[in-house]
Order: structure tokens, then sequence, then C-alpha cells
């Protein structure tokens, strides 16, 4: 630890303070914050009020200590000293310090400080471990603190990443600590393993007592490993960094917890937590998430799309409509993302009208040519496209075999090119699946832009996929809690709905309309050829034109009055 961290440790020791009230209330009088080894407690810090903490009566057979502070979205510092140093304090919403004892020290402080104008509440803890439990971030070498216990979050619109310090081997007091880079066996701190853990809160909580609340369970080691979610297992080897799919919205809590496999022993790093959006921001915070835009076009497509589940066989030049919309405003969003730096509702706005021109596109093509074996394929692959998202929303879709891009698109295109090709014998069915399936699910969609619903990343993790060559390495896990359960059931209860309903409808009719342009030639052909069809007296377009115009200008014309209009004779 060097020279000056022993005196900075040693001072620390040796300052006498005064005893104070009780451990787990402020002490008013006197300034101090007192705490108990491995109670969390709540206090508001201020900025004006700067406070020092104290923890008194330390074990003995207690090596070092891990004192953490948190908060939900304003920072806080803590630090050795009453002003902080780079080295020897952190600052953020999700901070902690270790400090190594010396021999005989029973009392160790530190200093905690806010610079945001607001008070700012805080849960704060601290932690014991000895001499046989392994150091968190006690190998650090990237960031500013020498033993660095913090996991440090980035993240933005498309994966989430933690990074942290390696670990060292524990140490009794008073010894010199192990080194970190001579030899990599079984008695250096490469043997040591760490374990990277996720906990969700509940959908759309932003409350802040409940996050406090709910990060209690994210500190201490047996309360991790029982409420989160085991994600991944590094060794020594491994880079200490892992990426995850963000999810706006919906706050997530990450720890590591580092095992030492001969000793059987562990500890716990500082948990960190985010949003994957800003309180700040004037625009887009987690209080209200969803441009209008966004509202807008999902919702018309839901509007579309329900119309389909129940009816789009029956409208089939509507559901090519809808198909082709769908075909073309995917692809073209992802050319213009990645291409452009065109703002997002310039980039929704182009991508409805590329679908438009898209849907008119298949609906004149089958108009003109009627081959229906290519409209079936648009209709089949979106299908496809749809049952390939769902199998890679799967935990499949997490094995490191498709962490290769060109393993994991070869594999997602052949599932989707799977599916018109078994339907091919049966494309009546095939049509039906498809506007059941694909109409219910722009309902889910419409609904994740109000209110959050994992559901929607069935298709967003492939977009994401799409647009960000770095998100392979992300972890796509998505919590199913309430709300998703609900709206699967929707969507599963609209698809059957749907499909019974048109499958009931359509039996003993024709699988597929008739080529249009054929009909309407020989419809052409006959009006011209039998004179006494009504319809062969039709005056041409012009003249219709000019009458209906001729019409609509009576409509304005001011009325003549009736009667005499010279005066009469006498």
């Amino acid at each position: 630890m060097g020279l000056l961290w022993l005196l900075v440790l040693a001072v620390l020791a040796s300052e006498v303070r005064v005893a104070g009230g009780a451990e787990t209330f402020r002490n008013s009088t006197e300034g101090l914050l007192e705490f108990s080894l491995g109670k969390f407690r709540k206090f508001r810090l201020a900025r004006a009020f700067p406070e020092e903490a104290i923890l008194r009566h330390i074990s003995s057979n207690v090596t070092f200590l891990i004192f953490q502070i948190h908060s939900q979205y304003q920072n806080t510092t803590v630090s050795f000293f009453k002003t902080p140093l780079l080295n020897a304090s952190a600052t953020g919403t999700d901070r902690g310090l270790v400090f190594i004892l010396l021999p005989e020290q029973n009392m160790s402080t530190w200093y905690l400080e806010t610079a945001d104008a607001e008070s700012v509440l805080n849960v704060a803890i601290t932690l014991s471990y000895s001499e046989r439990d392994p150091i968190p971030g006690g190998c650090n070498l990237e960031f500013d603190l020498d033993i660095d216990p913090n996991i440090y979050l980035e993240y933005d619109f498309f994966e989430t990443t933690i990074k942290f310090a390696p670990a060292n081997l524990g140490y009794a007091r008073g010894t010199d600590p192990p080194s970190c880079d001579l030899g990599t066996g079984r008695d250096s701190r490469w043997r040591l393993q760490y374990d990277v853990y996720q906990y969700f809160l509940p959908e759309n909580d932003l409350a802040e007592e409940d996050f406090l609340n709910h990060l209690q369970r994210m500190a201490e080691v047996p309360q991790v490993k029982a409420n989160a979610i085991k994600v991944v297992t590094l060794t020594a080897n491994d880079k200490t960094s892992v990426s995850f799919s963000s999810l706006l919205g919906q706050d997530v809590i990450y720890n590591v917890i580092v095992w030492d496999p001969l000793l059987n022993t562990s500890a716990a790093y500082v948990p960190a937590h985010t949003y994957a959006c800003s309180f700040d921001a004037v625009e887009d915070n987690c209080s209200s998430l969803g441009r209008v835009s966004t509202k807008v076009f999902f919702t018309l497509l839901a509007l579309l799309g329900l119309f389909i589940c129940f009816f789009g066989h029956r409208f089939w030049k509507t559901e090519l409509f809808f198909i082709g919309f769908i075909f073309v405003g995917f692809f073209f969003y992802i050319l213009i993302a990645r291409l452009t730096a065109l703002k997002y509702d310039v980039r929704l706005t182009l991508t409805a009208i590329a679908g438009s021109i898209g849907g008119i596109v298949l609906v004149a093509a089958w108009w003109r040519f009627g081959v229906l074996t290519l409209c079936m394929l648009c209709v089949g692959l979106v299908l496809g496209f749809l049952v390939s998202a769902v199998t890679f929303f799967t935990p499949l879709g997490d094995l490191k075999v498709f962490r290769d891009d060109g393993v994991f698109w070869v594999t997602f295109s052949c599932i989707a090119i799977l599916i018109p090709v078994v339907f091919m014998c049966c494309l009546r069915i095939l049509n039906i699946l498809t506007c059941g399936f694909t109409g219910a699910y722009s309902v889910v969609l419409a609904v994740d832009s109000y209110v959050y619903t994992g559901l929607s990343y069935i298709t967003l993790n492939v977009l994401k996929r799409a647009l960000n060559s770095d998100f392979r390495r992300a972890f796509m896990y998505e919590p199913f809690q309430t709300n998703d359960f609900i709206i699967l059931a929707v969507w599963g209860m609209l698809a059957v709905s749907g499909i019974t309903l048109q499958i009931r409808r359509e039996r003993g009719r024709p699988s597929f309309p008739p080529h249009p342009y054929k009909l309407w030639k020989r419809e052409k052909e006959r009006r011209v050829t039998n004179i006494l069809d009504p319809s062969h007296h039709v005056p041409p377009l012009r003249e219709r034109l000019g009458g209906r115009l001729a019409q609509i200008k009576e409509l304005f014309q001011k009325e003549q009055p009736t009667g005499e209009r010279t005066p009469l004779l006498l």
C-alpha cells in the first residue's frame, strides 16, 4: 500500500473521538454518524453540512472493512479525509472504500459530503472481512483508488457495461499484501473467480425508498446469492468487464462476488445500479420515457395490426400493405441509422414513409403480376423473423457460440427461412398464422410505448444487434414480471382468437383471391363487346370528371330568384 497509506491509517487509528449516542441514530450535537457492523442506515446529506462517520468496537479478528454508500441518482462523496483527495475518495451514486486495519485498531472514521444543491437520501453500511477473505479491488491498476472495491458502470441505448478491478488474496493485520503480479500459481490471486450477479426491481418502480430497500439485498454475499441471478463466472484470466442489454426505465442492480476456491471464502464488491436513463434530462428522462413520435407510430401500427389479426386473410390487399410496410420499414431503419446521423424523430418519419411505399409496391406487384409465391414468401419471412426473434429471446440467445456474428445471423436466417418452407404446402394456414401472431404483436409494441414491458425486446434485441456490432457481447436477459405475464396473455389471446376466427370464416372459400389484373382486363373486354351492359355506355373518364366538377360548382353558385323580373305596366 505504500508508506503514505500506512501513515494515513495510523493517524486515523490514533484519533480520539468522544462517545456519541445510540449507534442507529445521528448524534446531532457532535455532528457524527455512528455505524454498526452489518447494519444499514438511512440518512440525508446536504451540501452545507458534510458529515463525519465513525465505527467503534471493531473486533480483532476483522482484517479489513468495506464502507459503501448509495443514493438513487444524486452523487455523494466518501473520503478518508475531510478534504477529499483523488486517490483517497470516491464520488458517485454507488461508492465505497476499503479500510485495511492496523494491529490493535478498533475504530475507523470517514467523511461524507455531496455537491448537489438538494439534500440527498442515502443508505450506507459497513461490512467486515477476515484475513482469509479475498479483498475486492486489491490489485487495482486502472482506477484512482489504491484498493478499489467499486463497480464502474456505463450505459447507452444499446448496452450497459460494468467494470471492476481484480481482487487480491486476504492477509493478516500488520503484514504485507501478497504480490499481484508475482506468479500465476495456486498461491497467487490468479486462483480467484468472479461471479457476476444481476437483480431486477419491479417494473415501472421509480420510488426512491423502494430502491434503497431493494439495494440492501445486494450488499452482502449471502443475500446476493439468495436474491440475484448469477449471469456469468469469470476467471482471473478473463477481462473484468461484462456487458448487458440496456433496459430503459428498468432499475437493475449489479454486483460481483469474488471467491477463493482454495479457502472457500468470498467477498462482495460495492453494488452498482442503473435505470439506463437520466432523472435530470429535460427530454426522455426516467419519469417520461417514450417520445410522442414513437407513441403515434406504434399506435397507428397497432390499429392496423389489430385489424389484420382478425380480418387480414379476407382483406388480402390490406394485409399485403401491412407486410410490405414491416418488411421495408425494418431494413430501411437499419440502413439510415447506420449510414446517417439523423435525429430519431426524422428517422422514424422517413421509416414510416419508406414502409408505406414498400406496402404500396407489394400490393401493386400482386395486382399487376399476381405471383402468389412471391407474396407468400414475404408473408412467411415476416412470421419466420418473429419466430426466430422469440427463439433468441430465450436463454438460448445467451449461449457463447452466438457471440459470433456469423453464427448468429446464419442461425437466425435459417430459422426465419424454415417457416415459409415448412408451410409452403398450406399457404392459407401460413397466411392466417402470420396475421394472428404479427398483428397481435404490434399491439404489444404499442403498449410498450406507454407502459414498460420486456416483451418488446423480442424484436428490439435483434434491431440492436443489427445496428451495433458491439452488442454481440451483451447478455440479453430480461425479467418476466407482472406486466409481462399480463401482456403475454393478451398477445396469446388476440393471436388465438384472430387465427380461430379467420379459419372458421374462411372454411369452404377459395384459399386466395384471383389475379386482380386478369379480372380487370376480362371485365374491360366484356364491357367493350357487350353493348347491352349498362357499363358499356359509361362516358369516358374525362367527361365523368367534368360532370362532377360542374356539380360541385353549382353548389357555390348563388340561387337565381324566380318570377317576373320586369316592372309591371300600368
